[in-house]
């Protein structure tokens, strides 16, 4: 009976070094959050693969010096971050949903303008009228770009405020 245990116990440690192998898992690897950040504007990123762009958001804590780095826009909408920049962290082209904003956009606004503006609350395109075209293309880019933004109805009345 023990030696049965030791045979399924191998098999199955040989089952799990082989499936780590393949899937390139490591053991105790930590990374620091500056190196997995990459800073390269996606206007620069010749594609070569189909991996959507991701980015991490770069927001200064209250008026100090201090920044927190956040991987979701929800995290740091919770926090309330008024002063952020989108830094790219992994992928090579833009997703369907980001071309989508950027053509919306019409120039106005590059892929990082809009996720720099999708991660802050409290002010800007969220807070205020639209006064411009060029406001009003920024408007319907970030509208296409982070749907789920937590003043997105401000945005959306501020749309058809100034279309009339």
């Amino acid at each position: 009976m023990l030696s049965v245990r030791r045979t399924t116990v191998a098999a199955l440690s040989a089952a799990v070094l082989v499936a780590c192998g393949l899937a390139g898992c490591t053991v105790q690897a930590e990374s620091e959050p500056e190196d997995a950040v990459d800073s390269t504007p996606s206007s620069q990123v010749e594609a070569s693969g189909t991996a959507p762009i991701v980015f991490a958001f770069v927001c200064r804590v209250d008026d100090s010096d201090r920044t927190e780095t956040y991987t979701t826009y929800s995290a740091a909408w919770k926090d309330a971050r008024s002063d952020c920049r989108a830094e790219r962290i992994t992928g090579t082209e833009a997703s369907a949903q980001q071309r989508a904003a950027v053509s919306a956009a019409d120039g106005a606004a590059s892929l990082e303008d809009l996720a720099t503006t999708c991660a802050v609350t409290g002010h800007g395109a969220w807070t205020t009228a639209i006064t411009s075209d060029h406001d009003a293309h920024v408007a319907a880019g970030l509208a296409e770009y982070c749907p789920g933004h937590p003043e997105m109805d401000h945005l959306h009345d501020a749309i058809a405020a100034y279309r009339g």
